[in-house]
């Protein structure tokens, strides 16, 4: 029945089509030869799967970012960009087949019935879930659900005997955008942005609001691995730092007419000094406001150029909770500059695998591998500095990867969970005494340190996972290593905001952006003011 009326459906929508334009013979050719392959066909056929193939074969063609989504893939998507959904309110990590509870939402269901950080969960409603190689997806869909239905979990806690059963009632859990804000120095704001959600623009402003109380002047925003969201967040965002009427962005397609986006002068940071951080995987509404700080000389832009993505998808929901993301337009810097990177319709594997021909290239390392031809030469709108488009925002002042710590053995031991089990082991076994010795995060900050007993547990699990110890590269890698255990131990034990200042301790580009930011002329001198 349900196969019949999404054919019938499509027919419908095609046959509109149809009618429409007299000349429009191929839309009568798709559905003919559906109908042929779901009635004459010599084996049963899936109906839903042929239409699914079908829409997913037309988009391929298209370019790298129109796709078809299933409705599971429509609601994992549309959850994190929504600023909220309904579950127990935990944040974890699967460690050797366990998950691990790193955070206990504040506020939320699992809070009010006692579960802790550090919790490992056995079971859920009577299932096991620990050491059983269960997905991640799967134990989510178990503790995920309506708001007000209960969930039953079992724990295991450090220091009780047995499991601890807690019944917790569902309910609305807020997601989170701003991973950190905090003061780097007397008057510099540092603020870590990781999507473009709903929330995000109230999010920001709040941030801004307790920064500025603190005697904050001038601002880090960064969007490192910020990989975009909602276009009009990005929007918001911009016009928090433009003056009145500065044109943040435009879109057009061959089909869709010019459309502006033009800043209000309502802004809460439109003068002090501004340096946004971004790197290969700042994408998307990452590139819509960064390219508009960059064109209005607003801030300096510091770190590796940007991914590249400049086309707008339009969601189109289709009946069943699917959805397909078309392609309908380009964005535009206000200079006229397209954020989107050049791509074949007929390769998408050439552009997925760009990064990895970025590195190999050396454009990761450094600036004088990237060239850019004269014609794709812009200059901004204030300094008339020289930019470039033709594919993601190339900052100001270049980042290169750091290439002398991060060895193999250092990746084996982060892939393999290595780092991340000795922060969380130490946790499990000194909360009480890391709680009373360190009770405010700069204490911790200022006298903890990784003890060599840490390093030896560490080599010890990296033999069980059959991580080859590699001497020279452990003396390389070492610093990177001590300073990741104690920052998973500081966003255990304080939260997330802590766990960014103590790793940005080794990001060349927040390093800086705070040297410029202290440094008037050098910061004026990249935007070309004398």
């Amino acid at each position: 029945m349900k196969k019949n009326l999404l054919f019938l459906l499509l027919a419908a929508f095609v046959f509109q089509v149809s009618a429409q334009n007299n000349n429009n013979q191929e839309a009568r050719k798709l559905s003919l030869a559906l109908y042929a392959i779901t009635n004459l066909y010599v084996d049963s056929t899936n109906t839903d799967k042929l239409v699914e193939d079908a829409i997913t074969g037309m988009l391929e063609k298209l370019d790298p970012h129109s796709d078809y989504m299933d409705p599971e893939e429509t609601k994992e998507m549309t959850e994190p960009l929504q600023g909220n959904f309904d579950g127990i309110g935990i944040q974890f990590n699967m460690i050797t087949d366990t998950l691990y509870v790193i955070q206990v939402i504040a506020g939320g269901p699992s809070e009010k019935v006692g579960l802790q950080a550090g919790d490992r969960i056995i079971m859920v409603n009577d299932t096991l879930i620990a050491g059983v190689k269960m997905k991640t997806n799967d134990i989510m869909k178990m503790l995920r659900g309506k708001k007000g239905t209960e969930v039953r979990v079992k724990v295991r806690r450090a220091g009780t005997p047995g499991l601890i059963e807690f019944k917790i009632i569902r309910g609305k859990i807020p997601v989170y955008s701003l991973d950190a804000a905090y003061m780097a120095d007397k008057t510099t704001g540092y603020v870590k942005l990781n999507r473009f959600a709903a929330s995000s623009a109230d999010e920001f402003r709040e941030a801004l609001a307790k920064l500025k109380k603190q005697g904050m002047k001038h601002l880090i925003l960064d969007l490192q691995g910020n990989g975009g969201g909602y276009l009009n967040i990005a929007i918001d965002l911009a016009d928090e730092f433009l003056d009145k009427d500065r044109l943040i962005v435009y879109t057009e397609g061959s089909k869709q007419p010019r459309e502006e986006a033009r800043s209000t002068g309502r802004g809460d940071f439109e003068e002090g000094r501004l340096v946004v951080l971004v790197d290969e995987s700042s994408a998307s509404a990452s590139e819509i406001l960064a390219g508009a700080i960059q064109d209005w000389d607003r801030g300096v832009i510091v770190g590796r150029r940007t991914f590249g993505k400049g086309l707008v998808q339009k969601p189109i929901p289709l009946l069943d909770g699917s959805m397909i993301r078309l392609t309908v337009a380009r964005y535009y810097t206000p200079t006229g500059r397209t954020i989107q990177k050049p791509y074949e319709n007929e390769n998408t594997a050439e552009y997925r695998h760009d990064l990895i021909d970025r590195y190999n290239r050396g454009e990761l390392m450094s600036a004088d591998s990237i060239h850019f031809p004269d014609s794709m030469k812009f200059n901004t709108l204030v300094t008339g500095r020289t930019v470039y488009g033709g594919g993601g925002i190339m900052p100001d002042v270049f980042i290169p990867v750091d290439t002398t710590r991060y060895t193999d053995y250092h990746r084996s031991l982060v892939a393999k969970g290595v780092v991340y089990r000795v922060a969380m082991n130490y946790v499990d076994q000194h909360r009480t005494e890391l709680s009373a010795k360190y009770p405010k995060f700069v204490q911790f900050s200022q006298q903890f340190e990784v003890s060599p007993e840490m390093i030896e547990e560490m080599k010890t699990l990296a033999q069980e996972e059959n991580i080859e110890f590699k001497e020279e590269e452990y003396e390389r890698s070492k610093a990177l290593i001590k300073l990741q255990i104690k920052a998973l131990i500081a966003r255990d034990i304080y939260d997330v905001g802590e766990y960014y200042q103590v790793i940005n301790e080794d990001n060349a580009a927040y390093q800086k952006a705070l040297q410029l930011i202290n440094d008037r002329e050098a910061y004026n001198r990249e935007l070309g003011y004398k």
